[in-house]
């Protein structure tokens, strides 16, 4: 039987579920937020017009979409569905456009929520009680459903509409933080929170997080958590099937290295792009692979395997469309996660970002203005510009981390 918990961190509602007995589910499978909701037959929804922000990833265990089981429960009325970047169903390439379309099977228009609007009108949500948010994270500040998120809630909020978020797995574990807080001035849409590039939360944690310190708790935001999900599991300890929560991010693997070695893509390196292997391809047509091994063979980094490779970046319809060095043949480095336990992707990226700069000091290039909205500051491009000790930057991290832990303490829902 459902139970309602008050928090007193904001005016939320967390749907909680005892012993909870699906057809065919192992008792150890993590249930989401979506889970829980359809077990208890939809009942926040009943009689509402609601919203959705969605896409490919919103699926419940058995791999039915949240759109077709409320629009299917007969309870409410679907009245308007919105798409994030890469589009309701996740086959746009990363920042190309998303247009508005009518759902195929209910006939309801889809805003887009990652072109020339990104935060939802008045207009969109005029016919709106409730507004869900239901979209697969990967636990990395600038990958951009996280600030949908947050413009979601504002708007949410300043028109009066209850916001709804299913919870998901962070799939790269939720005990651990890595990487510089986003400085205040560095706000963009691959940064819209002054929180760490892992940082740590479930997408029902970042909800209650933007409430309490971005709308002063003023949304009624409403969690329905995850039954069964532990802080220390990786996605793949779930029982829950992945699906790439975008093109380019296809496996676990990728998940875990994307926090660092997006970093890439604020350079004239490309970041495996038009291969079959992104984030773990990275090389330019002016770097030797087996040069550059070598010199990363005198350094201490933990839990990884590099290889040297080559590698010409084509056009994939749906991943990449207009690559780095299109139709060119690069030389780089391929890179396995050996021990994802003792990986940090972060220190590793950047660690790897100064051996090239070293060894070619007058080819590489910074896309100045995109590395410091990914990092977050200014630090990372003028601390290896200098020659500063890579301990000085990432010592820096620490005590702001340490304050973190201590600020998101209260929107944790998960041991």
């Amino acid at each position: 039987m459902c139970k309602l918990y008050k928090l007193t961190i904001s005016t939320i509602i967390i749907y909680s579920v005892g012993i909870l007995i699906f057809t065919g589910c192992n008792r150890s499978q993590v249930l989401t937020g979506l889970d829980i909701l359809e077990n208890n037959h939809f009942e926040p929804l009943k009689g509402k017009r609601v919203g959705i922000i969605c896409n490919h990833s919103s699926l419940n265990h058995k791999g039915t979409h949240i759109v077709d089981l409320i629009a299917g429960s007969g309870c409410c009325k679907v009245k308007a569905i919105f798409a994030p970047e890469h589009g309701f169903r996740g086959d746009i390439s990363a920042g190309k456009a998303v247009e508005d379309s009518i759902d195929t099977r209910t006939r309801v228009r889809i805003y887009s929520l990652y072109g020339r609007i990104k935060k939802p009108t008045t207009d969109m949500l005029d016919s709106i009680d409730i507004l869900i948010y239901d979209v697969q994270d990967v636990g990395a500040r600038f990958y951009t459903y996280i600030s949908t998120l947050k413009y979601a809630m504002e708007s949410a909020c300043e028109n009066g509409i209850d916001f709804m978020v299913l919870d998901r797995p962070n799939p790269i574990r939720g005990d651990i933080i890595q990487g510089p807080i986003l400085e205040r001035g560095f706000e963009s849409f691959v940064g819209s929170l002054n929180i760490p590039i892992r940082y740590g939360l479930t997408p029902g944690e970042i909800a209650l997080y933007i409430n309490k310190y971005h709308l002063d708790g003023k949304l009624n935001l409403i969690v329905v958590p995850m039954k069964g999900w532990k802080r220390n599991m990786w996605y793949d300890q779930t029982g829950l099937k992945f699906v790439k929560p975008s093109p380019n991010i296809p496996d676990i693997e990728t998940a875990t290295l994307y926090p660092g070695f997006c970093l890439f893509e604020g350079t004239n390196i490309s970041e495996g792009r038009g291969t079959l292997s992104p984030f773990k391809t990275i090389g330019a047509p002016w770097i030797n692979g087996d040069t550059l091994l070598i010199s990363l063979s005198k350094k201490t980094i933990r839990g990884v395997a590099f290889q040297s490779v080559k590698f010409t970046p084509m056009s994939i319809e749906g991943m990449a469309e207009h690559p780095k060095y299109l139709g060119k043949t690069c030389g780089g480095i391929k890179i396995a996660v050996t021990d994802r336990e003792a990986f940090d992707p972060i220190k590793s990226a950047i660690i790897l970002l100064k051996e090239i700069r070293i060894l070619y000091p007058n080819r590489f290039m910074w896309k100045e203005n995109w590395i410091d909205k990914l990092y977050g500051s200014g630090e990372l491009r003028e601390a290896i510009d200098s020659g500063k000790p890579l301990s000085v930057l990432f010592d820096s991290w620490e005590k702001e981390i340490k304050e973190y832990r201590k600020k998101i303490k209260s929107c944790l829902l998960y041991k």
